[in-house]
């Protein structure tokens, strides 16, 4: 087996530089020094706190035929935060020094650079507190477009960060969750987070008997995939309720999918896409997962099991790859906070 590396690049210049990650082939990162990005006049540059690995980095640094490469550093990082380091200047609605999560796409960086328009503050009482805001904010917007009510029965397959997260919302609005996962520490994570049910994601008929048994023979009114897998797509719509709701939480970026259309005719599911790509959406969800840590609700700070320094970016690569047990979510980290 190919052993993944990292080495280090120094670019000649006498600009003021900042250290970033390049995916330059897969599983290679290289750590590049880079000239300082400058904001534009709408746009403010942050000086990154943390970033968040996200399920869809993954297959960029694994590698796939239709990814080109080097991909530009910094990138695919787009689960920033950190504090506002200069300002454009027809920006005012911002000041350097605030704290801020933003919409980048470059934060596997020192620096990244935005517009001022997609930011959202973060208060006071997250000082100190890793808050990978987009992430969250996703949660926010699919447990929306999900319609969960108190006293319907909702399964949720995958209890990575994101369906964890969801059987808290879900909890926390009254209905009954059934929690599906390959891993015992996500069995048992979903179970302190809420779950009514845990089911092991192994044998597709003796779960859909599971879940059948469960509901009196009803299935589930909502049914999340949240893994961007085949087989818990397929076994999603299985377990979906006569026109009930199966919501796609899970990001399929690694080829074609097929579905049982028959099916979905049957029983008259509606499918709904809970990706979001309006981005004034994106920061509606990431506002009201502000306050929903405050007001308790969410508690990701249990999730985010692995932390790293942002020069060991390989090494949160490989450990978000293995996905062992215990492991939820990975972050890098600035200025050692």
């Amino acid at each position: 087996m190919e052993t993944a590396t990292q080495t280090e690049q120094i670019i000649d210049t006498t600009a003021p530089l900042m250290t970033a990650l390049e995916i330059t082939s897969p599983k290679q990162i290289t750590v590049k020094h880079i000239p300082l990005p400058e904001p534009a006049d709408d746009e403010v540059r942050i000086k990154m706190e943390g970033c968040g690995l996200c399920a869809s980095n993954l297959p960029v640094w694994e590698g796939r035929e239709w990814f080109t490469y080097p991909v530009q550093a910094g990138n695919p990082g787009h689960e920033g935060w950190g504090v506002v380091d200069a300002i454009g200047k027809n920006v005012t609605d911002y000041q350097p020094g605030e704290r801020v999560a933003a919409i980048t796409f470059n934060a596997f960086a020192e620096y990244d650079v935005t517009k001022a328009s997609n930011l959202i503050r973060l208060p006071a009482e997250l000082n100190d507190v890793p808050f990978p805001a987009e992430p969250l904010g996703c949660a926010m917007n699919i447990f929306d477009r999900s319609d969960i009510r108190a006293g319907q029965t909702i399964a949720i397959i995958g209890v990575g960060f994101l369906g964890a997260l969801l059987v808290q919302l879900a909890h926390s609005a009254g209905a009954k969750v059934i929690a599906l996962a390959r891993k015992d520490s996500a069995l048992n994570l979903a179970k302190e987070l809420g779950a009514d049910e845990v089911i092991k994601l192994d044998d597709h008929w003796q779960i859909i008997e599971k879940v059948k048994e469960l509901t009196n023979g009803n299935f589930c009114e909502r049914v999340i995939e949240a893994t961007g897998k085949q087989w818990p797509l397929d076994l999603a719509a299985e377990l979906t309720a006569v026109r009930g709701k199966l919501i796609i939480a899970g990001y399929h970026q690694d080829g074609m999918r097929q579905v049982n259309v028959q099916l979905w005719n049957w029983r008259g599911i509606d499918v709904i896409n809970a990706h979001e790509r309006d981005p004034e959406e994106y920061l509606k969800g990431m506002r009201n997962a502000v306050q929903a840590v405050k007001d308790g609700v969410i508690t990701p700070q249990r999730l985010l099991t692995h932390v790293f320094s942002a020069t060991d970016l390989q090494k949160a690569f490989e450990t978000h790859h293995q996905n062992p047990e215990g492991f939820v979510k990975a972050l890098i980290t600035f200025n050692n906070r």
